[in-house]
């Protein structure tokens, strides 16, 4: 059982005990007559009115549309969270965000998970988090997220939905512990560039979540699990604007006016210096990872035969393995819409 401490309990270490395995995806192979869990069992169950148990694993703190998502993610009915773990190291910095977000939310039943790196360096929104004691997290926080992650995926009585919106060291450190974990998850993340780039750019990038850390996603995509991405092709292209921001902005849920406080704070911290409200988002790139879970109508996916390159492209070649990408939009407009729906709750 992954270490944990209530109120009163200090974080002293992280447990870095693991389980030795090979990574590579022909030497996976599924659990004898089981098929993979994916996208359509996990559709299906959710048209039956069964809640998808969720993971998200996230390098809050860092951009501000990790905040965003994390916001969607308890306004969606569909999913019911297990856990949040912060990726990307700077743990405790991670995990306060967390911690006080879900207290805001009314949502302490959510464990809080601290990933590799128990360190603590000042980010964006370190402001907002200055006073908050994470020992006193009226739920549980686990010290080894890694070992929690591990352990939820192996205790859920349905196959768990990872949505993965950080850099994935703590999924890739999950797989060299306990490879076997992919028999009851699929992976759903915001990473790569197929077609465009960032901002519709014709030439593709080496998106930031797959070029922190290449090897972390290798591990994901050698894996024998469902992989399916937002690559910057649909998650680059989504701001709220107008109207659209103006409903959140002004919106009196305490979740979300949480989300404007932060995003009115990393504003200013990126700016180092006081600004004016804000009368428009930034890119809101891991909504979308959230939106894969729930349904994937107003996309338009494809199977490719994806390579994570060393220097943090994902490539479509023939010696890859097969990933879903949200490729393309059916109808953005559409999106931004049920984005702000879920929002204000309207």
């Amino acid at each position: 059982m992954p270490r944990n401490w209530k109120r009163r309990d200090f974080v002293s270490g992280l447990l870095m005990g693991g389980f030795a395995g090979s990574l590579a995806w022909n030497c996976l192979g599924r659990a004898e007559n089981k098929p993979r869990f994916g996208a359509e069992a996990a559709f299906s169950a959710i048209r039956s009115g069964r809640k998808i148990p969720v993971i998200l694993d996230t390098d809050i703190g860092d951009d501000i549309d990790d905040t965003w998502a994390l916001t969607l993610l308890l306004k969606c009915p569909e999913l019911d969270v297990r856990l949040v773990v912060g990726d990307n190291r700077n743990a405790i910095y991670r995990g306060k965000l967390i911690a006080k977000l879900l207290e805001v939310a009314g949502r302490t039943d959510i464990p809080v998970g601290l990933g590799v790196g128990l360190d603590e360096r000042p980010g964006r929104q370190s402001r907002w988090v200055a006073d908050y004691d994470l020992k006193k997290y009226p739920g549980t926080v686990y010290e080894d997220g890694v070992a929690a992650i591990i352990e939820t995926i192996r205790k859920s009585e349905f196959p768990v939905t990872l949505i993965c919106i950080g850099p994935v060291q703590n999924i890739a450190e999950a797989l060299k512990r306990d490879p076997g974990i992919t028999q009851n998850a699929r992976f759903v993340g915001m990473h790569g560039s197929i077609y465009k780039g960032y901002g519709g750019s014709t030439e593709i990038s080496a998106e930031y979540n797959v070029r922190v850390d290449p090897k972390a996603l290798q591990a994901v995509f050698a894996a024998d699990w469902e992989v399916t991405i937002t690559p910057l092709d649909t998650c680059g292209l989504v701001h709220l604007t107008g109207e659209k921001f103006r409903r959140v902005y002004e919106c009196t849920d305490k979740s979300v006016q949480a989300l404007m406080e932060n995003y009115q704070i990393w504003r200013e911290e990126g700016e180092k210096k006081k600004l004016p409200p804000p009368d428009r988002s930034s890119t809101l790139y891991d909504t979308v990872a959230v939106y894969l879970a729930v349904e994937e109508q107003l996309v338009e996916m494809e199977t490719l035969s994806l390579v994570v390159t060393d220097d943090g492209f994902t490539r479509i070649d023939a010696s890859g393995r097969p990933v879903r990408a949200a490729v393309r939009w059916k109808n953005m407009e559409l999106y931004e819409n049920w984005l702000v729906q879920r929002l204000v709750g309207q």
